[in-house]
């Protein structure tokens, strides 16, 4: 698969298998390393066993069939493919990797379809509101918080700030179990922000990978 195919899977087939389980389930970058239950999509050209989605498990390592595991510590999402380049070389030749860090996270409130999606960490903010249907009549994504349990993250004009610049879920350093939480009320402007920054984000969506359900 070149990479053109391999970044053209679009977001409709993602939004296709809809919320996953809960079993299964400041501008400054954040550096968000591997967590246990994360799952990685991983492509290697003319490797059909090493081709597939794969849960981190503990170590955090990445356990890889006729490989064993290779270790996460320290590893952050942005440098996982480079990573796992290194990494496979020492039993594959020149090998050619292609890999996306999907992350765990709740899209809960007013939403259309709130519920627990796996998504790419590098898929930005505005875009997993979109996964989950977009926001209701009701929603103030205004008022928009990113929670890890009873604690918000980021909220306020803070956070509109992050949404408005295109901030992706690494750089916002959420990571497994974090919860995206819309409340309801009513400002019939902050939803028409909203979406324009949802159809400035659309092409973005085209780089979605869909997730492969075991």
């Amino acid at each position: 698969m070149n990479r053109s195919l391999w970044s053209l899977t679009v977001v409709a087939a993602l939004l296709a298998t809809g919320p996953v389980g809960v079993a299964q389930a400041g501008a400054q970058t954040r550096a968000t390393t591997f967590q246990v239950g994360d799952r990685i999509l991983l492509h290697v050209e003319g490797d059909s066993a090493l081709s597939d989605t794969f849960t981190v498990v503990a170590g955090p390592a990445l356990r890889l069939p006729a490989i064993g595991e290779i270790s996460l510590a320290g590893v952050r999402h942005s440098d996982l493919e480079t990573h796992l380049t290194r990494e496979l070389g020492r039993f594959i030749k020149d090998p050619v990797v292609q890999v996306r860090a999907l992350i765990r996270v709740s899209v809960v409130g007013e939403v259309t379809r709130p519920g627990y999606y796996a998504v790419p960490a590098d898929l930005v903010l505005a875009d997993a509101l979109m996964l989950a249907g977009g926001a209701t009549q009701n929603a103030r994504v205004d008022r928009m918080r990113i929670l890890r349990g009873t604690s918000a993250l980021w909220s306020g004009n803070r956070l509109q700030t992050e949404i408005a610049r295109g901030a992706t879920l690494d750089e916002l350093g959420i990571r497994a179990g974090d919860r995206i939480q819309v409340p309801k009320g009513s400002d019939p402007e902050s939803k028409w922000r909203m979406l324009g920054i949802i159809l400035g984000t659309v092409a973005t969506a085209v780089g979605v990978i869909a997730l492969t359900h075991k």
